[in-house]
Order: C-alpha cells, then sequence, then structure tokens
C-alpha cells in the first residue's frame, strides 16, 4: 500500500517532507516576480518557492506587498515581469488550467449580492462546470459545516462580515481545489467564526491539499502553518518552515520583528504629551 507521501506525489505532483525539504514540483513557484504602480514598485523581483501539502503562511507588515503578490500568482493582476507557476503550470500561459486547479477567497470579496446562500453557490458551481445535482450535495454539506444553513435562503447582501468570509470560503472549496488561497481570511470574524473556518482549512489540508494565506498577525500563522514566508516592503526576508523561519528567537512575532528591522522601534516616544487628562 502506498505511504501518505506516495499518496500526495500522485494526487498533487509535490511533496515536502517533514523538515520542509522538497522532494518534488513545489506547489507555487515564483522567479523574478515584479510589478509597480506609476513610481511606487510593490513587489521587488521575488523568488519563491513554496511546497505541496503544507499550511503555507505569507506574513508581512500593512503594505508590504503581499496582496498584490497573491493577486499576480492567482492570476488576477497582471506582473510586470516574473514567472508564476502552480503545480507546474504556468499561471499566464495556461490560465484555464491553472484556476481549475485553485480556489482564491480574495481581500475585499465581491459577491453576487441579490443572490442567497444556496444560490451563489449553484450558480458558482455551475459556472465551474460541475453536475447540478453534484453542487447541490456540495453546497449542501458545505453550509452546513461553516453553520450557514441558517441562512443559506437569505441575500447576501444582508450577510455579515463572518457570513460572507464563509461564503466565499464555501465558493473557493466549491470544486475541491488543490491549492487554496486566502487573502487575510479571517480579518473582522468574530471568534466563532473564525473558529469554523480554522476548522475547516485544517480539515482540508490534513487529506494533503495546500493553503497559502496572508496575515499580518503573528500568532495566529504560528498556531496554523508549518511553513512561513515573512514579506517587507516588497522583497522575501525568509522563507522555509516555520521552526526554521523562527529559529531561536522564544516566537514567529520576535523572529518577524527581527526580520522587517521593526525590533526597537519607540513606541510613542515623541507623544509625552498623550495620557495624563487633558491639558
Amino acid at each position: 500500500m502506498a505511504n501518505e507521501a506516495d499518496k500526495k506525489q500522485e494526487q498533487y505532483g509535490s511533496v515536502a517532507t517533514p523538515g520542509g525539504a522538497l522532494t518534488g514540483p513545489p506547489a507555487v513557484r515564483i522567479e523574478g516576480l515584479w510589478k509597480r504602480f506609476g513610481e511606487q514598485t510593490a513587489v521587488h523581483g521575488i523568488d519563491l518557492t513554496l511546497p505541496a501539502g503544507h499550511f503555507i503562511g505569507l506574513v508581512g507588515p500593512n503594505g508590504a506587498g503581499k496582496t498584490t503578490t497573491l493577486s499576480m500568482v492567482t492570476g488576477l493582476l497582471r506582473p510586470d515581469s516574473g514567472l508564476v507557476e502552480i503545480g507546474g503550470h504556468d499561471v499566464w500561459q495556461d490560465p484555464v488550467g491553472v484556476k481549475s486547479r485553485i480556489g482564491v477567497l480574495p481581500e475585499g470579496l465581491r459577491l453576487f449580492e441579490r443572490l442567497s446562500g444556496r444560490e451563489l453557490l449553484a450558480y458558482i458551481g455551475r459556472l465551474r462546470g460541475l453536475p447540478g445535482a453534484e453542487v447541490d450535495k456540495r453546497a449542501g454539506q458545505l453550509l452546513d459545516v461553516l453553520d450557514l444553513s441558517g441562512s443559506q435562503h437569505k441575500l447576501v447582501v444582508d450577510y455579515s462580515t463572518g457570513m460572507r468570509k464563509k461564503i466565499g470560503l464555501a465558493a473557493a472549496l466549491l470544486h475541491n481545489p488543490e491549492i487554496l488561497f486566502l487573502d487575510e481570511p479571517f480579518e473582522g470574524v468574530d471568534p466563532v467564526s473564525a473558529q469554523t473556518i480554522r476548522g475547516v482549512l485544517e480539515r482540508y489540508t490534513s487529506s494533503g491539499a495546500t493553503v497559502i494565506f496572508s496575515s499580518h498577525v503573528m500568532e495566529l500563522v504560528e498556531s496554523l502553518c508549518d511553513w512561513v514566508a515573512v514579506m517587507a516592503a516588497g522583497k522575501i526576508r525568509a522563507q522555509g518552515p516555520l521552526a526554521e523561519v523562527r529559529g531561536a528567537a522564544p516566537s514567529l512575532q520576535d523572529a518577524f520583528l527581527e526580520l522587517v528591522g521593526a525590533r526597537g522601534r519607540g513606541a510613542g516616544q515623541n507623544l509625552d504629551w498623550l495620557g495624563g487628562g487633558a491639558r
């Protein structure tokens, strides 16, 4: 009987050993990726290799270039130059093949708000080419697991932020993608919804699939991820297994502050007037 690594190799075409070393084609390979907006360079020629079958965090402060990078990797934004491959397929040479393999939950997600949650999943599933009966079955299961069954006939325009994130996640998972890209999936989400989303993602990765998500919350990344890439000012500062990136630091937060050059910055050192009541 094939072992778990062999199964992942067969299904996803790439395996990383427990220590993080790649033994096959990566889930994502980026070479020399650049993006400029006028005079502003958002992404500075980054190289990044992400292994398949892992829970991967792309972390960095606000404005680091995380969203721009994920947008280019998933085909939502064309780079100025560089190569992006997903599962060995070039994102810009084979866009249909790539998009059939990935699920995306972008930041600032726009949905068809005049559809109900159930109607939205039915529409997305049929756009993906899934048989109607299969779409309905999967939609029902996702709505149930994500605690949206009671709101499935409610219009998406009336959904809360947490409900929108959950229905967006359901839409991204509906076609059972090999790789799931999430941009700040827990931003503005209440603790109950966050725990539900987290459980679904952990179940998804336990099957050998890959999750790549961006965040600036180090505690969350450290509790979820086994592989991390640190980004700042449009450049990759470190990448590798979580323990390797953290190194001797007591936490990922401490390692992160060192990597992005934020360690030792004074907090409010020029705000000696702040506090102590009105003057």
